[in-house]
């Protein structure tokens, strides 16, 4: 019985996870990648990852101030990776997403404190829900000497306040982000009957916003 029971455990998580194959993710051109934004003036610039990015990515782009967000891959030596081969582990990359957000509307500090206390659990080591793997590692990427203490004081906030549990989170300097596939962006709203999707990103959709409504932009209210 024992046995059987851990075979449906596990199929389970293959069935919710973010690799878990052809039903779980639009049929796209594996070859198409997308492109950063190029009408960035004025514009900011923060990259977390923080477990499968089609969580993250759904969060961010509801907060006032931010007007873009870019699904790809950072953290990694090698060139021009894939989502394939980023999702079996074949990289050292993490999925992560690029904001790009107005600083006059939304700070970096409060893009922190969404990172940590909604988009994702920072307290979990090399894994997100049921995605698990350092591919799904927690990390915040800091620009500036600024950046970097802004985060390693919101991680000494929450393991205070938050979390029982020392947080996982890596804090290393920006090198390189490379956009994921086209079909990857703004796959949340384009999915919503995707079983992932309805169980793992949307309770994270909907944590955010109880949590900080002041930052919904209007379309999302309601």
């Amino acid at each position: 019985m024992k046995s059987i029971l851990s075979i449906l455990s596990i199929s389970f998580l293959l069935l919710s996870s973010c690799t878990a194959g052809p039903d779980t993710r639009i049929q796209g051109d594996e070859t198409e990648m997308a492109e950063l934004p190029k009408n960035t003036d004025g514009l900011e610039v923060a990259t977390f990852a923080g477990g499968c990015f089609w969580c993250t990515e759904a969060v961010f782009e509801r907060i006032i101030g931010v007007k873009y967000v870019i699904s790809g891959y950072a953290g990694g030596d090698e060139p021009n990776p894939t989502y394939k081969e980023v999702s079996y582990g074949q990289t050292t990359h993490a999925e992560a997403i690029q904001i790009y957000f107005d600083p006059n509307k939304v700070s970096y500090k409060k893009l922190l404190e969404v990172f940590f206390r909604a988009a994702h659990d920072p307290t979990q080591v090399n894994r997100q829900g049921p995605d698990r793997g350092p591919q799904y590692r927690s990390v915040a990427f800091y620009r500036s000497a600024e950046e970097k203490a802004q985060i390693e004081n919101e991680i000494r906030e929450v393991e205070k306040t938050l979390y029982d549990d020392s947080v996982a989170t890596q804090v290393v300097p920006f090198e390189k982000f490379y956009p994921a596939e086209k079909y990857h962006q703004d796959y949340y709203p384009a999915n919503q009957d995707n079983r992932y999707i309805q169980t793992v990103s949307k309770p994270k959709v909907v944590k955010f916003e109880k949590m900080f409504p002041e930052l919904l932009k209007p379309r999302y209210k309601g």
